[in-house]
């Protein structure tokens, strides 16, 4: 009984967690939608590491294509601020002037074809955690913010990205960092949480099954 009840708190627990994240993140962004014929030469510098078309062939380098637009935007003002932290986009996030310049080129990339993976089969244990999460573990289903098959829920809930199809090195490597608090920029700190309780052989199931999709 002890151990039902115990099941009930946590899935208490995180359905309240779960709805303060989404209320805050499924807002429609106050930024207006940027002009992506502009985006696409003010995002050349970006296009060097990430792709002329948001498909980059680095590992380790996140596809943008079919990435929420204001997600991207939030990502960029996270590097400029701080809040996020790497060497090289730091300093790039640093060269984008204007709300208008990086509404642009968010808008670029949102309006490339979606990142897709390579179709084969996926992982089924990190299916199983994506599709339906652990409340025992205290984990949400993924799918409940980042869309079936990883492709997003819509433009409102841009907060959460469009995961399916991206780089499963770059996934390991972001699930890593949330799981070990190097990165802590997700909404509420929704994404440290899913991670605490995440075994390395979790994450890369996990990131075989987004990858492929």
């Amino acid at each position: 009984m002890s151990h039902i009840k115990h099941s009930i708190a946590c899935g208490l627990a995180l359905l309240i967690q779960f709805t303060a994240v989404t209320a805050y993140a499924g807002k429609p962004a106050a930024a207006p939608a940027g002009d992506p014929v502009a985006g696409k030469e003010k995002s050349f510098l970006c296009q060097g590491c990430h792709g002329d078309d948001g498909i980059s062939f680095e590992p380790l380098i996140p596809k943008l294509a079919g990435q929420y637009g204001h997600y991207i935007e939030k990502e960029v003002r996270n590097y400029q601020s701080g809040a996020r932290s790497h060497p090289i986009m730091n300093a790039m996030a640093g060269t984008v002037n204007s709300d208008v310049d990086l509404a642009d080129i968010g808008a670029y990339f949102e309006k490339q074809i979606k990142m897709k993976g390579n179709g084969s089969a996926g992982n089924p244990i990190g299916e199983d955690i994506f599709l339906h999460g652990d409340t025992a573990k205290q984990r949400i289903a993924c799918v409940g913010c980042h869309g079936v098959k990883g492709k997003g829920v819509s433009p409102t809930t841009s907060m959460f990205p469009v995961l399916g199809g991206q780089q499963k090195e770059y996934i390991r490597g972001q699930l890593i960092n949330f799981r070990n608090g190097s990165r802590t920029n997700s909404p509420g700190g929704i994404m440290n949480l899913m991670t605490k309780a995440l075994t390395d052989a979790e994450i890369e199931a996990l990131a075989q099954y987004i990858s492929v999709q």
